[in-house]
């Protein structure tokens, strides 16, 4: 109970500042009916309690199952093994993903949310797949991310350009609480087969290469698929009806939606208690409780952002902008990118870790206030293709280039670790309200929707590239010219042989 709470208090940190922003602005500068006030107000409530149980969920039912299954992996050490279980756990924990869900059903207009769904799983899938063999044939993460991206912006070349901010989106929403305890511990697994004796490298950019699969996958989704140009709905536009009957009649298709994107991971895992692992009833009942709240928890969070959050977030933005005050939509957007970023989760165990890797270097505070800054300027930059619409071109271009030409100067590690948190500053906030915020401004300033506004989560996933790369190299530099003792010499001289291999 003790850790319910705790996850309580943590999606209670998360909802309530971006909340507060909203409830201020409705009241203020975009003044909405008493019945959208109360549907956001229920929804925010509902929310919180969906992710606290989502993520309680995700603790005690799906890192159990991924850890189980890699240690299962690693003590058999078969290489094919591994790789064939790599594809279908990707695949099949990234449909279960509730950002991707709210990605698909924003674009839903254009694409139908399945396809995009599992297209994006399967782009995971073979991602990881290719990260493992990475690890065996000991690739170099920056030369491989390099040869990727380059894939990616020559492709990007020829596909549609409606399509183009959507295809980085989906990068940014697959890294969650489901995807990622899978892809760690197959990770883990995967390394002891090559039995690696050190490498912190190895440790990390699993995440990072399954962030691309998406990306390219999309891209190629667009060249096959024939899309619907893209409409905000009515129910995307506004709140009608009463306040519980919408949420009512909202909910048994979110458990509809729930139970079929959980159901292969719970076929997957079941196949290797059968044939495998052969846990005892007891740990079974356990995973079983943890699978229960994960879907009670899935559903009321698909249901409150659909159904509150959405609808209002988009009513908003459209009303700001449409105002003689329309460019206030920029500063807004930094102040709210920076207020969401402080109250992720996820953003605390990333500083957490960044602290402990650097021995103290990064503090927590750095990260923290350096990601805030990061993520508003990102969020806020949204908003100016938003208000203008400059092309995703003009910000994406710069900035993976400089992410990557910073991967030569930067210890690996640091690397590594950049490119797997792109994903966790943009968390679920992002993928809501702030997201329907840049479409409902979009739409009431006559945008191309699908060009302008989406794109709002590929921005706010590339700011940990930088962020975390330019501290690593600003960590190294303080490192090399430090006093050192017998002990830091001996850390400082694996940090200075990866500085020298990388100049």
């Amino acid at each position: 109970m003790r850790v319910f709470r705790s996850k309580l208090v943590e999606s209670v940190m998360s909802v309530v500042p971006i909340t507060v922003i909203v409830l201020i602005l409705s009241v203020t500068a975009a003044p909405i009916s008493g019945g959208e006030i109360a549907a956001f107000a229920v929804g925010a409530v509902i929310l919180i309690v969906g992710m606290a149980l989502f993520t309680f969920g995700a603790d005690s039912a799906t890192m159990p199952m991924g850890e189980t299954v890699g240690s299962y992996l690693s003590s058999s050490k078969k290489l094919w093994l591994i790789l064939i279980a790599g594809f279908l756990i990707g695949t099949f924990v990234t449909v279960a993903e509730p950002d991707l869900s709210v990605l698909a059903e924003l674009v839903s207009s254009a694409v139908p949310g399945a396809v995009l769904i599992w297209t994006v799983g399967v782009g995971v899938g073979l991602f990881l797949l290719g990260a493992l063999l990475r690890t065996v044939f000991r690739v170099r993460l920056s030369v491989l991310l390099i040869v990727l991206y380059i894939a990616v912006f020559a492709l990007a070349a020829f596909i549609p350009g409606d399509f183009l901010a959507t295809a980085f989106d989906s990068g940014g929403v697959t890294t969650g609480p489901i995807t990622v305890p899978f892809i760690l511990a197959l990770g883990v697994g995967v390394t002891a087969v090559r039995e690696s004796k050190g490498g912190g490298e190895d440790s990390f950019g699993f995440v990072a290469l399954c962030s691309v699969g998406p990306i390219l996958a999309t891209m190629v989704l667009s060249l096959l698929y024939r899309g619907k140009p893209f409409t905000l709905t009515a129910e995307e536009m506004e709140v009608a009806g009463g306040v519980v009957s919408r949420y009512l009649a909202k909910l048994p298709h979110y458990a509809k939606e729930v139970a079929l994107a959980l159901t292969p991971i719970l076929a997957l895992f079941s196949a290797f208690q059968i044939f495998a692992l052969k846990l005892p009833k007891r740990r079974i009942l356990s995973i079983a409780i943890g699978l229960t709240y994960t879907y009670v928890g899935l559903v009321l969070f698909l249901t409150a952002a659909n159904v509150g959050f959405i609808p209002v977030g988009t009513v908003i933005g459209a009303k700001i902008a449409s105002s003689s005050f329309g460019w206030a939509i920029i500063p807004l957007g930094l102040v709210m990118g920076a207020v969401v970023v402080l109250a992720e989760p996820a953003v605390h165990v990333l500083n957490k870790e960044v602290e402990e890797v650097s021995e103290g270097a990064i503090s927590r505070r750095a990260m923290l206030m350096s990601l805030s800054l990061g993520v508003g300027v990102s969020v806020g930059l949204a908003m100016v293709r938003v208000y203008t619409g400059l092309s995703l071109w003009w910000l994406i271009l710069p900035g993976y280039g400089l992410a990557l030409a910073l991967s030569f100067f930067v210890p690996p590690i640091y690397t590594a670790i950049a490119f797997d948190s792109g994903g966790v500053a943009s968390g679920p906030m992002t993928a809501t309200l702030l997201l329907s915020f840049a479409l409902g401004a979009s739409n009431a300033l006559d945008g191309n929707i699908m060009r302008d506004a989406f794109g709002m989560v590929a921005m706010v996933a590339m700011t940990p590239l930088l962020t975390i790369q330019i501290l690593g190299l600003a960590a190294a530099i303080g490192e090399r010219h430090a006093p050192r003792t017998p002990l830091f010499n001996q850390e400082m001289e694996i940090i200075d042989l990866d500085w020298e291999a990388a100049l």
